[in-house]
């Protein structure tokens, strides 16, 4: 074993063979892999094999396409087979309302050029004559699924890393991580200690441990895993005969279980309701090739559906259980990327779906490593997706959730109850004593909507309007008439300040930096141009002769921008930056008499000219301390009001005191969306993302290229001069009882007209059989028709997708946003643009300015 790399990687399962064959793939040949034991000695050995493109991730799906092609490429450099079965599957939907899901599933599919079709059970019970149909009311075929073994795949990674220059350590376990001044790790093992400039975590089962060696208490936990494999079963062989191919894939919602061929035989795998986890606190570190004891009381309640929906596979005997660990994160998808406030630490971990995911985890951490980028938006597996309160007895309670909601449905006002509350303001009591419908922001409990007096406050979870529809009306059209107030602490609060602390700011951001007293708003550009923050700055007085700058931004991106603000603080340390978090919190009030109500509660002239649109002033408010901006997310004439926790309760009381002869209400958080709507405003992580640049998301009045030579400039200069590809606009919808919710697509009556947006379907597919083995579609997904089928209908075409939307009260219109082709941007003629809706395209019109106070004079009265 060598004494020094370049690179690390901890862990022999497939995500680690994947990452060291990514790295040496993009030209790092100094690079070796250390594993305790064997290679797939964790969960890779006894997975299931399976693996599918879909994910509610639009953007993990494309890494999910990009995992399945690449297993070709690794079979033909290294030499070794991964058995790759691609046979297609069906997920079945026995209610109306998980048909809606798989419509939605199926419109994503659109503009990711995933070939899905959405089919009848007869159809499915065709190439899975198991099932009985009438259990079902619907079904959605994908053509790229199938299963593989799970062995030869990670060999094969490994081999080909080998190939490529890479070296495997194996029977050596990573004892220590400490770290240099300089930043070089020590990897101390069994056999000696490496220095390397990187060290990856793919430790899968024991990913806690390694984390907590470096002192990071990483949000992963694993669980026990059942699935069976039955004897050989003639109905199976006889399919197999008679149509000479292999029996599809199976996804079963109702029985929370998923089954597939294997062999002559059938695999049937649970995530059961009573899941349990398996090492909760600690990983043994002498666990290798072994399972668990099998407990089929626990799955026996999806085995009882399992056996009623699929009748052929009862009378199968079982030949084996497999019960083995495998590690989740809190929400299912992976933790990728370099862990903040470490230098060259990165992750590769909880990728429960190792063999859906894996190739697309190496290659976006690889990029990331060798480039500084990941080449992709991984938003929904970053590392830093997740904040301090994510604890281990709260990621236990998580993760149990998660896994026992495998298979079920997620509606777009769903609620989640584990491990809440975990944050509270100290409003918490007084908002759910107004009847508040209280929702998890970033870890943070905050009013949602307020139900009203009598009814309980509680969600009815759908995907049509529902329950909130009308409170949340009236508490916009009283905010907008007269004044509300709501709860803000749920932004990310930063103090920046240090001498040069303006020049420093500048170049990170892409709009000049305000006077003292004044607030601007800025985008942050990564080196490639793309949109990574978006930022309210405000300058505020000197303190101890420093500048000193307030920031607000997306609670939930604190952890991933500190890192980015960590990585280019000056070595002097001559700049600071504190997060706030929950020490900082917040109160907003908005309306056309809302300075009426606020001039009654401090001392100090706040009339127009006094106080200015985009003014920033520290002042006792209610008599607490404060910091107020004169600026709100509404659109509206109103304020944020900033305030240690111990003064909340004061101002909040004196607002609600001040406000009684205004007609104030409490507004939630989805009453702030619906208006931000009315304006166009846009949201982080869903309209502004890091796969758009500023000028594609709209934000150009914002961009100061001649200001300095911040992070980004030359690839945004380079984006004005030769104008966007795409742009993001707004429309109204004629949406019936069903409002967008993101990922829906945009279609547009364009003749043959190609404006190039729509993504490449998969690289191939499998094929669709009837009963009799008859192909009923085109034998490869990515050649002739089929490659556009559902993408292309006559003279419309898919030209973009939906990132949010909702219904926006006061204007009373149905609104999205969404990024379509540049030369549509700006064409609001009726008739040229639909929206899919829960499977039906609805009209919608391009609307360029906001429906409500387009030229913006209210919020500057």
């Amino acid at each position: 074993m060598k004494s020094h790399a370049k690179a690390v990687v901890i862990g022999g399962g497939v995500v680690g063979c994947s990452v060291l064959y990514h790295l040496a793939k993009a030209g790092w040949t100094d690079i070796m892999l250390i594993e305790r034991s064997e290679l797939t000695s964790g969960s890779s050995w006894h997975a299931a094999g399976g693996f599918h493109t879909l994910n509610g991730d639009p953007n993990v799906a494309k890494l999910q396409a990009y995992t399945v092609q690449l297993y070709k490429e690794i079979e033909e450099i290294s030499g070794q087979s991964c058995s790759l079965h691609l046979t297609g599957g069906v997920m079945m939907a026995d209610t109306p309302e998980r048909m809606d899901f798989l419509r939605l599933a199926h419109a994503k599919g659109r503009y990711l050029g995933m070939d899905t079709e959405l089919i009848t059970p007869s159809e499915a019970k065709a190439m899975f004559p198991l099932m009985d149909e009438t259990n079902f009311v619907g079904a959605m075929w994908d053509p790229v699924e199938g299963h593989l073994d799970p062995s030869g795949t990670t060999h094969a990674y490994a081999k080909a890393a080998r190939k490529l220059g890479a070296e495997i350590v194996l029977r050596n376990r990573v004892v220590e991580l400490t770290q240099e001044v300089d930043g070089t790790w020590n990897v101390v093992t069994e056999q000696g200690t490496v220095k390397a400039e990187h060290v990856v975590n793919c430790g899968g089962l024991w990913a806690r441990e390694i984390g907590r060696m470096v002192g990071v208490e990483l949000p992963v936990l694993a669980m026990e895993h059942m699935y069976l494999l039955t004897e050989p079963m003639p109905e199976v062989e006889e399919f197999n005969k008679s149509t000479g191919r292999e029996m599809i894939g199976v996804l079963d919602f109702k029985g929370e279980i998923y089954t597939r061929q294997e062999r002559n035989g059938i695999l049937l795998g649970t995530y059961e309701k009573a899941c349990k986890p398996w090492s909760p606190v600690n990983t043994p570190w002498d666990f290798g090739h072994e399972l668990l004891q099998p407990d089929i009381d626990r799955i026996a309640p999806s085995l009882e559906i399992g056996f009623k929906h699929f009748p052929g596979i009862e009378k199968a005997g079982i030949k084996q259980i497999i019960n083995g660990p495998f590690t989740f994160a809190l929400d299912g998808n992976p933790l990728v990327g370099p862990v903040q406030g470490l230098t060259n630490f990165w992750c590769a971990c909880a990728v429960m779906a190792g063999f859906s995911q894996g190739g697309g985890v190496g290659l976006a951490l690889s990029n990331w490593m060798v480039h500084g980028d990941p080449g992709f938006d991984v938003w929904g597996m970053d590392v830093a997706r997740f904040g301090e309160w994510a604890t281990l007895r709260y990621t236990n309670a998580k993760v149990r959730e998660n896994y026992s909601r495998r298979f079920s449905i997620r509606f777009p006002n769903e609620e989640l109850p584990a491990a809440r509350p975990a944050q509270t303001t100290p409003l918490y009591d007084t908002m759910l004593a107004n009847n508040a419908v209280m929702g998890d922001s970033w870890g943070l409990e905050t009013p949602l909507w307020f139900a009203p007096r009598g009814s309980e406050p509680k969600d009815v979870v759908s995907f049509h309007r529902s329950n909130d529809f009308g409170p949340i009306g009236e508490e916009v059209r009283a905010t907008r008439e007269k004044v509300g107030v709501t709860e803000i602490a749920n932004f990310a609060k930063y103090e920046v300040s240090g001498p040069g602390a303006e020049d420093f700011l500048n170049r990170l951001m892409t709009n000049r930096m305000p006077k003292t007293g004044r607030i601007v708003l800025t985008p942050m550009l990564n080196e490639f141009g793309r949109l990574i923050g978006d930022f309210t700055i405000a300058k505020a007085s000197p303190r101890g002769g420093e500048e000193r700058f307030m920031i607000w931004g997306s609670s939930a991106a604190q952890k991933y921008h500190m890192r980015w603000f960590e990585k280019h603080l000056p070595k002097d340390g001559s700049i600071r930056i504190h997060r706030f978090d929950q020490t900082l919190v917040g109160l907003s009030i908005a309306g056309p008499k809302s300075r009426d109500l606020l001039q009654k509660l401090v001392d100090v002239d706040i009339s127009t000219k006094a106080f200015r649109f985009m003014d920033f002033r520290e002042m006792a408010v209610g008599g607490a301390p404060c910091m107020v901006n004169r600026i709100t997310y509404t659109g509206d004439l109103g304020y944020e009001i900033w305030m240690a926790p111990a003064y909340q309760r004061l101002v909040y009381k004196a607002i609600k005191e001040a406000g009684e002869e205004f007609g104030l209400v409490d507004f939630g958080m989805r009453a702030l969306l619906s208006m931000r709507l009315e304006k166009n405003f846009p949201t982080w992580f869903r309209e502004l993302r890091p796969i758009y640049g500023p000028f594609e998301g709209s934000m150009d009045r914002f961009i100061k290229l001649e200001k300095n030579d911040f992070i980004g400039r030359e690839a945004a200069a380079k984006e004005r001069a030769e104008g966007p590809k795409l742009r993001r606009v707004s429309f109204i919808v004629d949406a019936a009882d069903a409002d967008v919710m993101g990922d829906e697509p945009i279609w547009a009556k364009v003749g043959g007209k190609d404006y190039g947006t729509v993504e490449k379907p998969h690289g191939y597919g499998a094929p669709r059989f009837d009963a009799g083995g008859k192909e009923v579609r085109g034998s490869n997904a990515a050649e002739g028709a089929s490659a556009v089928r559902g993408i292309v209908d006559g003279d419309w075409r898919v030209v973009g997708w939906v990132t949010s939307g909702g219904y926006a009260h006061y204007v009373e219109k149905s609104m999205a946003q969404g990024y379509v082709p540049v030369a549509l941007a700006e064409n609001e003629s009726a008739g040229l643009f639909e929206i899919e809706i829960l499977g039906h395209r609805r009209p919608a019109r391009i609307n360029v300015e906001p429906p409500f106070d387009p030229s913006g004079e209210k919020m500057r009265t």
